[in-house]
């Protein structure tokens, strides 16, 4: 079997919310075609169109190559390999960044594609399952400016099972911490005692003592740990808001290669690795990630806001580790959070989400969303 094209597919959801953080308005879909009629699906989370140059090409030279170009008439049974073929291929322009969200979207796709060819879902590759559901979160965004709100957002995810929950912080928190500890102590009620609460910071803060003005009040709501509070420049901030009695995870928010990775646990205090699995280089990239953090005693648990194809990945992935851990589960407003794949992931009573059985990554596309959503209509 060859691969005879990759394709990277722009949809697109032209929404008043598609200015707010907010990536699942706004998708970049892989798909890995052979000769033999079988597919690999992957997406990332990333620009669309720069994702679609570094995949299509043209190539400007031996260490800067079209990732299509590199791929096609190989053997797509052997996704560490294609992994290693092209980011060595792309080393001159890529590393970090840009290329690594487009080797990323691919990667998912081939791991699909080699579960397919070897009838497998891909947990089964990547060291075999641990378990067949795995806790989920529903993440809240953007959170409303009154304790009644929140408690509606809350209640409205239980509505869907849920149990666990993050809520995402706005600048707006820090002009008046008396009203941000009522909306975390609203949440911890609606929640309930037994309930898990996150709070993304997502890069609010400039400065860790800024930051650190913040932590009593999530210390009062009892929030598990507290997610992306500065800059990821900024390891020494990191490193002065550990140590506070709330953990901290990072790397959701721009992160893409192990090494970082490691120098945010090594030196900046982290306590939990938060990678995006379409951005840090899919599968292969995200298993390297995991090694790492098992040999320092950190957690890993996996960044989603996109589609059913990266919460279907991400079961994947949190099914074959040791470590059972939590699955972040997007309430995104957005319709390609819901209609991009045929297939469906509930939330079940327990607030438990099952892992996809099926060969492969157990998802197929949705051929009426993609006619509907695809860019440029």
């Amino acid at each position: 079997m060859k691969i005879t094209n990759v394709e990277a597919i722009h949809m697109r959801v032209e929404d008043p919310n598609i200015s707010i953080f907010d990536g699942s308005y706004d998708n970049c879909v892989i798909v890995v075609h052979t000769d033999e009629g079988l597919t690999g699906l992957g997406e990332t989370e990333s620009m669309a169109p720069a994702i679609q140059a570094i995949v299509n090409g043209p190539s400007a030279h031996s260490h800067a190559r079209a990732l299509k170009e590199v791929l096609i008439g190989r053997d797509p049974s052997d996704p560490k390999g294609l992994w290693q073929l092209m980011y060595e291929s792309t080393d001159y322009v890529g590393r970090r960044g840009l290329v690594m969200h487009a080797i990323g979207g691919v990667d998912l796709a081939l791991w699909d594609l080699c579960g397919k060819i070897k009838q497998q879902p891909v947990h089964a590759l990547i060291g075999g399952a641990k378990r067949d559901r795995v806790p989920a979160y529903g993440t809240i965004y953007p959170i409303e400016r009154t304790p009644e709100g929140v408690r509606r957002q809350v209640e409205s995810g239980k509505k869907l099972n849920l149990k666990n929950f993050k809520l995402c912080a706005d600048p707006w928190w820090m002009d008046d911490l008396v009203l941000t500890r009522r909306l975390l102590l609203a949440a911890r009620v609606a929640a309930g005692d037994a309930a898990r609460l996150i709070v993304d910071a997502a890069l609010s803060y400039r400065t860790a003592e800024e930051g650190l003005r913040l932590i009593p009040a999530l210390l009062d709501a009892n929030v598990w740990f507290l997610e992306a509070p500065l800059l990821l420049d900024d390891v020494e901030g990191h490193a002065r808001m550990a140590g506070h009695g709330l953990p901290l995870g990072v790397g959701d928010l721009g992160l893409t290669h192990v090494r970082e990775f490691i120098e945010m646990m090594d030196h900046g205090g982290a306590d939990i690795c938060q990678p995006d699995i379409s951005e840090v280089g899919g599968f292969t990239g995200i298993l390297q990630i995991a090694a790492a953090a098992r040999e320092r005693r950190k957690r890993v648990i996996t960044h989603g806001y996109k589609t059913n194809i990266e919460i279907a990945a991400n079961l994947h992935f949190l099914a074959a580790q040791e470590q059972g851990e939590i699955l972040e589960y997007s309430l995104s407003h957005s319709p390609l959070r819901w209609e991009t794949t045929r297939e469906a992931f509930p939330v079940e009573a327990d607030g438990c989400v099952r892992v996809p059985a099926a060969p492969g990554l157990g998802v197929t596309l949705n051929p009426e969303a993609l006619a509907k959503y695809r860019w440029p209509r």
